[in-house]
Parts: structure tokens; sequence; C-alpha cells
């Protein structure tokens, strides 16, 4: 005998009219009970935050351990930085060498020949001061008096004797503080000491990266693994590409500096144009702040050799190059490498300038490039990366 049929359970009880619906939630067929063991009861915006918050953090600590270590191994950092500068203006003519002769033969061409071009250089600002030293003198000593009495004058109307009176105290203190000024000459001949050693590593390395850099590079992707070596390949490609970029470029951007401010104080009769064009073209390589110091250094000079006037179109020259490199030849001469903003540009240099000095500020710009190329290159698409674009 069969028994009574049985209800389906894949449909809900209907209740019968007029009683209350059960409340559920969630599923009509199931209670759906969310639980959180640890208890807490705070936002989800809250918990995102401090997430954001703890790796920052993180981020944090492991730039400042960074910052520590490279502030320890500064001159071996520099030294490497320097040579991969060199590596990046001397590798088009070694290559070019090398198609001729042997590569080794090539690189010690390639480096002996532009040694010989500083040494040269050295000698003939050398010659140039050495020549003008005993007219600079008489022309310096005579301009203080133009100061001076230009000073006197209208809008100033300072006492007679000012500026006579302020060598008088820069003689006096001098007098006064000579051991600690040679105790800073002896401290600044150890500097010296440690920039030759810096500069004679960094030919070392260079010479090396400019005969084997891709087989050295090579080694090191392959030390990594085939997933990992193939990620740092496009990463290191990617940072040399900018970074190579961007110091070829500096370097015609600082001699076309160099070669409009040698015109500027050739046609204005400015003494030691040649050393202040160097030190122009030197200078350049600190963006936004290096080379207005420079041209400040040659108003000076001016100021002190030719007469107010002289000084005052100096300024001006200062404000043409300015516009000439910022509207010209940044947007021309850097359209190959990373162009980042120059808000970004002027809070790298006083970063960089705060952390590490005038070495910090030079390195700051190309160390951000290379950072911003290399975000790039690791967020774009794999089609985007194949094509290499």
């Amino acid at each position: 005998m069969a028994g009574p049929p049985r209800p389906d359970r894949r449909r809900p009880v209907r209740a019968p009219l007029g009683s209350r619906r059960p409340r559920t939630v969630g599923s009509p067929y199931r209670r759906v009970v969310v639980r959180d063991g640890s208890g807490d009861r705070t936002g989800p915006g809250l918990r995102r935050t401090a997430g954001y918050a703890w790796r920052l953090l993180a981020v944090g600590a492991a730039a400042y351990a960074a910052y520590v270590v490279l502030g320890r191994l500064e001159l071996p950092v520099v030294a490497l930085f320097l040579a991969l500068v060199i590596t990046s203006v001397l590798r088009p003519l070694t290559d070019l060498l090398a198609r001729r002769m042997p590569r080794a033969l090539a690189v010690l061409f390639t480096l002996l020949g532009a040694a010989l071009v500083l040494v040269g250089l050295g000698f003939a600002v050398g010659s140039a001061v050495a020549a003008e030293s005993d007219r600079l003198g008489t022309e310096i000593h005579g301009g203080v008096d133009r100061i001076e009495h230009w000073l006197a004058g209208s809008p100033f109307h300072l006492k007679a004797g000012s500026v006579s009176d302020l060598q008088h105290r820069i003689s006096s203190f001098v007098a006064e503080h000579r051991g600690q000024l040679i105790d800073t000459a002896l401290n600044s001949a150890g500097r010296l000491v440690e920039a030759g050693t810096v500069l004679a590593l960094a030919l070392f390395c260079s010479a090396f990266f400019l005969h084997s850099g891709e087989r050295m590079w090579g080694w090191a992707q392959q030390q990594l693994g085939p997933r990992a070596g193939s990620t740092w390949g496009r990463v290191g490609r990617t940072g040399w590409r900018t970074f190579a970029g961007y110091t070829r470029g500096l370097f015609l951007i600082a001699g076309t500096n160099a070669i409009l401010v040698g015109i500027g104080l050739l046609v204005l009769r400015v003494p030691l144009a040649l050393p202040l064009m160097l030190l122009e073209f030197f200078a350049a390589f600190v963006p936004l702040i290096g080379s207005p110091v420079a041209l400040a250094v040659a108003a000076l000079v001016a100021l002190a050799t030719r007469g107010p006037v002289v000084a005052l179109l100096v300024l001006a020259l200062i404000v043409v190059i300015g516009q000439i490199e910022g509207h010209l030849l940044h947007p021309l001469v850097m359209s190959w490498a990373v162009r980042i903003h120059p808000v970004a540009v002027a809070l790298s240099v006083a970063a960089g300038a705060v952390l590490g000095g005038v070495i910090g500020a030079a390195l700051a710009v190309p160390a951000v490039s290379v950072a911003w190329a290399v975000r790039q290159e690791l967020r774009a698409p794999p089609d985007h990366r194949r094509s290499g674009r």
C-alpha cells in the first residue's frame, strides 16, 4: 500500500492564507549567514586605507634602507654612474670603429681620444688664464673702482669707500681664520684624491662596458632564470635606451649652451671666455639650476672687468639662453628619451639636492626618467611590447 506523497523539496512550502510569511535572508531555500571569524566591524573603506598605509610604510622603509646603503657606498655608486655616462656617449663611436678593427682596439682608441680631448681643453683653459692674468688683475682693480663709483650714485647712494671697506673686512677675516681655511683646503685636497679615484674606477668599468657590456648583461639574465631573465631583459633594454638618450641629449644641449655663451662673451669682450664656456658646459648637467649659476659667475666677471652695463647684457643673455634651452633644445633633442613634466624635473632636482647635494641633483632626473620608462614598459600590453613601440 502506497504511503502519502512526499513534498517537493525543490519548491518552497507556501504558508496558509492569513498567516505571516517567514523572513529569509538570501535564497528562499536556505538561510545565508555571513560570519567573520575576526569579529571586525570596520568598514571596507577603512580596511582598504589601512592596507595601503601598511604597503606605503613597507615601501618607505625599503627606500630608506636603499638610501642609507647608497650613502655608505657613495664612491662606487658615483663611479658606476660616470661609467654608464661615458659608455652611453662613446658607444656609437666605438661601434663605428669596431667595424674596421678589433673591438678591443676600438675601445682603446675611443678612450684615448676622449682623454686627449679633455687634456687639451685643460691646457687651453690654463693657457687662457695665464695669458690674461696680468690684464685681468688690472681690469678687476679698475672695475672695483667703477662699481664703487656707480654704487655711490643714484639709486643706491652708498657711502664712498664701502667696497674698499668690504675688501678690508674680507682680508681681516682671511687673516684671522687662516688655520681653518688651511684645514678646509687640505680637506678639499682629500676630496680631489677621492675624485681621481672615482674617475679611474669609472674609466676601468667603462672600458669593460664598451667592450663586452651586452655579454655581461646576458650572463646576468641567465642567472635569473628564463622567466625572470626575459622580464629583466625588457626592463634593461628600456632603461638603457632611456638613459643613453637622455645623456646624449644632455651633452648636445650643454655643448650648444656653451657655444652660445662663448659667442656672447666674445662679442661683449668679457675676459676668460673659454673657462666660462667650460663652466657652462659642465654646469648644464644639473638641470634648471646649473646653467643659471654658471652664467651668474660670468655676470660677476663682466661686472668686475667691463662694468654694470656689460653685466646687465650678460644677465639678458641668461634669459635668452634659458628660453632657447627650455622651448627649443629640450623638445627637439630629448624627443627620443622619456619626457617628464617640468614640475617633476624641478621636484626631482630639489629632492636630489637635499638628499645628495650637487651629485644628487645631477643623478635625480636620469633616475626618475629611467624609473618612469621602466614603469611604462611593465604596464604595456604584450602586443605593444612585441612591436617595440
